[in-house]
């Protein structure tokens, strides 16, 4: 036997061994059919993607991550790859809904922005409903985050949808009902569909009342809980223009019922300066990070993101929830309890139907356990998941958590053509799977043992 066959079956023997030391992994993305979750009325080019883990938490948190333009529901399971890890270990559910054969996701008609109105917020909250009663969900620990036009639909989910979500992050977001400013509702791929030129220039000012009354008018009558932001923008952005981020300041601290001036300023990083501000009971509900030279090439940071919704931990419950008792739905979330004055072995863990305590929104316990931490502090690390390069597509960040370095890593901070939509975004895949290394050792040991054999010479 020559030295090349040793080095073949030495190889193969090799990957054998890898193959059987990997372990076993069920979970994967899953396709549901709009038949099964959806209602009449719903756009039927929205899809609905979602990812269980195998090991789910008793009463799973629901994470919505709506994708960027052009992007689909596989592109944004991939780019948030390292929240994905986190979903495994924590036992919290991800929902990648899909606008299949759009430019962009529809945060600008009349059908979006209004409570029940469908369109694509609607059908993603019913996303949200079906996924909530089919795994047992926490009602009380619905988040969602995106980036681009995911960070668009972010902040008019929470906009119009406040009693289902308890909070979001917003990667280059605008403000809720800033995109219906000349927006073109058109469906398609064309370059302008779904856009809005105003609002993405940075051409759209309103004050603070004006904002929040407009907002409000999306859902008439509701005066319950608000969730809390976080916002990140770069200062040179031209794609979705930094200017959005003053407008949005005005828009959530009046929506939240809080003075346009910070309580507070701090440089959690180099070139990042984080505004915030807090809550009657001292707690942080909305943030501003903006990234000075940056253009459309915010970065993904899962750890960043599962610490701020609470989830980097199983168990316990949403952190705003534990800091405010009483003041938020969940109440004080203790086993056994109600809310705040509630009556004791109703509501519970999970946010279990049944009697609350004062203020104890829909009489929702709470899932019990420890607070999860909350926001303050939770700055993402640029280039640990991915950010967005030239032209708006975004790339995989240098020296990303448990991933690989892409070609352009850092990301260009020119942005892209801010006359139209030119957001091609795909985050960058920063997570090793076991499961593509399986299938890579698979295809060798399938091209090895499937090589015809050479005679000795």
């Amino acid at each position: 036997m020559n030295q090349l066959q040793n080095h073949v079956l030495g190889f193969a023997s090799l990957s054998l061994a890898l193959l059987v030391a990997l372990p076993a992994r069920g979970a994967s993305l899953q396709k549901v059919n709009q038949s099964e979750w959806g209602a009449d009325g719903l756009p039927s080019y929205v899809n609905m993607y979602i990812y269980v883990p195998d090991k789910l938490a008793s009463k799973p948190p629901i994470v919505v991550a709506p994708h960027h333009c052009q992007g689909n529901g596989q592109g944004t399971f991939s780019e948030m790859s390292s929240l994905v890890s986190i979903a495994n270990t924590s036992g919290f559910i991800m929902i990648f809904p899909e606008a299949t054969g759009q430019n962009c996701w529809d945060a600008g008609s009349t059908r979006s922005l209004r409570h029940g109105g469908g369109g694509d917020t609607g059908a993603i909250v019913q996303m949200v409903k079906y996924a909530l009663a089919k795994y047992n969900g926490d009602g009380g620990r619905v988040y969602s985050v995106g980036g681009s036009s995911g960070g668009i639909m972010t902040e008019a989910l929470l906009g119009v949808y406040p009693d289902v979500f308890m909070a979001g992050v917003s990667l280059m977001g605008v403000p809720c009902g800033c995109w219906a400013e000349g927006y073109n509702d058109v469906t398609g791929t064309g370059s302008s569909a779904q856009w809005s030129g105003p609002c993405g220039g940075g051409n759209v000012t309103k004050t603070g009342q004006q904002w929040g009354d407009l907002v409000r008018s999306y859902y008439p009558g509701y005066s319950g809980h608000r969730p809390r932001l976080q916002h990140w923008h770069g200062t040179a952005d031209t794609v979705l223009n930094y200017k959005n981020m003053a407008e949005d300041v005005k828009e959530w601290t009046n929506l939240l019922g809080l003075s346009e001036t910070a309580d507070g300023t701090d440089t959690p990083k180099r070139g990042t300066t984080r505004q915030f501000w807090k809550s009657s009971c001292g707690y942080t509900v909305y943030e501003t990070f903006a990234m000075d030279g940056v253009g459309h090439a915010v970065p993904f940071d899962g750890p960043a993101v599962a610490a701020y919704f609470g989830l980097d931990k199983a168990g316990g419950q949403d952190p705003e929830t534990a800091a405010c008792p009483g003041a938020v739905p969940g109440g004080d979330g203790t086993v056994g309890a109600g809310g705040a004055g509630g009556a004791a072995g109703t509501g519970g863990a999970g946010n279990a139907a049944g009697t609350g305590g004062a203020d104890n929104a829909a009489g929702t316990g709470g899932a019990a356990g420890a607070a999860g931490t909350g926001g303050e502090g939770g700055a993402m690390e640029t280039g640990s998941g991915g950010s967005v390069g030239s032209g708006g597509a975004i790339d995989a960040g240098a020296g990303g958590a448990n991933g690989q370095d892409a070609s352009s890593g850092a990301g260009d901070s020119t942005g892209g053509d801010s006359s139209s939509s030119g957001c091609s975004c795909a985050l960058g895949n920063d997570a090793s799977d076991s499961g593509a290394q399986a299938g890579f050792l698979l295809a060798a040991l399938g091209l090895l043992l499937g090589r015809p054999k050479r005679r000795p010479r």
